[in-house]
């Protein structure tokens, strides 16, 4: 790995390796696809219940409720898919939006049929237009009008509507390595980090170690893409392993583990109890049908003397149609990279 590069002249581009950064909480979706599948009635309804009761519902997170808004200005969803963004915090305070910036902004695109997730993350420096705001880092739009304006802005990128808002406590979230004995990622290159030693190779960690290891990138030679890349290990971590065979046949432990997944997360008050049964009960999804995208970009620039991700315009174009068309697919095809 190389070190990331440098700030360039106003204006300027340089190419970068592309990397496919992390999702925070694609459990989010996946974990909601063994609600009943394959546990038995009790079974199904001891998950419901544990799922339902812990979820916290936010107000005023969609557009919708965003007074400068109107509904015919949202794109319309006429595909059948379902699009969720995915919004990394450190508290699950909803009123706490407008405090802050969002590091972790994603997509989780289900397909019509329900048999892929397409995990698509925006690097938080990616340059763009907030509505109403101009150009400015797309982490930015938190910080101006919360989660409503986070979703005007991925809508207005993608040319797509988004169906929910998920805001994900990270801190909790990573604890659940806690409850998983530990998982186990392979690192690429050895740091330390807030007392914790990290060596290269295949390591298990768990609690406040996984929680340094996710949130670290002083010490890491691609800074914050590497931090992205270190996330993305431990969540595919915890999903392989909350989601594995001797998990999942284990009704206390699954129980306790979606149960525990699901206090960590904010969604939109439009998301009923009966939405998530029914898209939970027509998921057709294993670990192998997640895939893990980054939104394209064409390289760094330096605009007003901060350093920004630059979209690749025509390629995101690409990507826009292939989610309003449900043909990601087709898009992760030609470029396997993301």
């Amino acid at each position: 790995m190389t070190a990331p590069p440098a700030p360039h002249a106003p204006g300027a581009v340089a190419a970068r390796p592309r990397r496919r950064l992390l999702p925070k909480i694609l459990v989010a979706v996946a974990g909601l696809l063994v609600l009943t599948i394959g546990a038995g009635v009790v079974y199904g309804l001891a998950l419901d219940r544990r799922v339902l009761q812990n979820l916290t519902r936010g107000p005023n997170l969609l557009p919708s409720a965003n007074p400068t808004a109107t509904a015919s200005s949202r794109p319309v969803n006429e595909t059948g898919t379902l699009n969720y963004v995915l919004l990394g915090s450190d508290s699950r305070n909803t009123a706490d939006q407008g405090d802050g910036r969002s590091d972790t902004i994603m997509v989780v695109h289900l397909t019509e049929k329900r048999d892929k997730a397409y995990i698509i993350s925006f690097p938080r420096d990616m340059y763009v237009t907030i509505p109403g705001h101009g150009k400015a880092k797309i982490n930015s739009a938190f910080e101006l009008g919360g989660a409503p304006l986070t979703v005007e802005t991925l809508e207005a990128l993608t040319r797509t509507r988004m169906d929910h808002v998920v805001l994900v406590d990270f801190e909790g979230f990573v604890e659940l390595t806690e409850d998983l004995g530990g998982v186990t990622v392979t690192n690429k290159s050895s740091f330390t980090s807030h007392g914790y030693t990290y060596p290269k190779g295949k390591i298990t960690i768990k609690g406040k170690e996984a929680l340094w290891f996710v949130r670290e990138r002083h010490a890491l030679p691609g800074g914050d893409l590497d931090r992205a890349e270190n996330q993305r290990k431990v969540i595919k971590a915890i999903v392989s392993k909350g989601l594995s065979p001797k998990v999942v046949s284990d009704p206390v432990k699954f129980t306790s583990f979606i149960g525990g997944l699901a206090k960590h997360l904010t969604v939109d008050d439009t998301l009923g109890d009966s939405e998530i049964r029914t898209t939970a009960l027509s998921l057709r999804l294993t670990g192998k049908d997640i895939e893990l995208m980054q939104a394209p970009l064409s390289g760094f620039a330096s605009v007003n003397g901060q350093s920004v991700d630059v979209v690749d315009t025509a390629r995101m174009s690409e990507l826009a149609s292939a989610l309003r068309d449900d043909k990601v697919g087709n898009y992760l095809k030609k470029y396997p990279q993301g």
